[in-house]
């Protein structure tokens, strides 16, 4: 059984990407260095697959959903401070005493 090695630091793997983009072929790079040549060509495919999804139209969706949950998070804030504006409302009513008109 083979044992689990540590996950190699993110600067090692951006390296390694760099490589690939400049030239180099995994295997040529695994044998120069420790991970193998499947464990590089699959941070290639990952740092590929993270550009796409780093498009202007990704962006714009993910500061939506942002938006989205900050709206619905003031709405909540302002629900319960209406609630607590009518309680503190009703309580300081029935503290004042009652004026007799005459």
């Amino acid at each position: 059984m083979k044992k689990h090695c540590k996950p190699y630091r993110p600067e090692i793997r951006a390296l390694m990407v760099e490589l690939v983009k400049a030239g180099c072929t995994p295997r040529e790079l695994s044998r120069k260095f420790q991970p193998s040549a499947q464990t590089i060509a699959n941070w290639v495919a990952q740092a590929d697959r993270d550009a796409i999804h780093c498009d202007g139209l990704t962006a714009l969706r993910h500061h939506l959903a942002q938006l989205r949950r900050e709206n619905h998070w003031l709405k909540m804030e302002r629900n319960i401070l209406s609630h607590a504006a009518e309680r503190l409302a009703r309580a300081s009513d029935s503290a004042l005493p009652e004026t007799r008109k005459p």
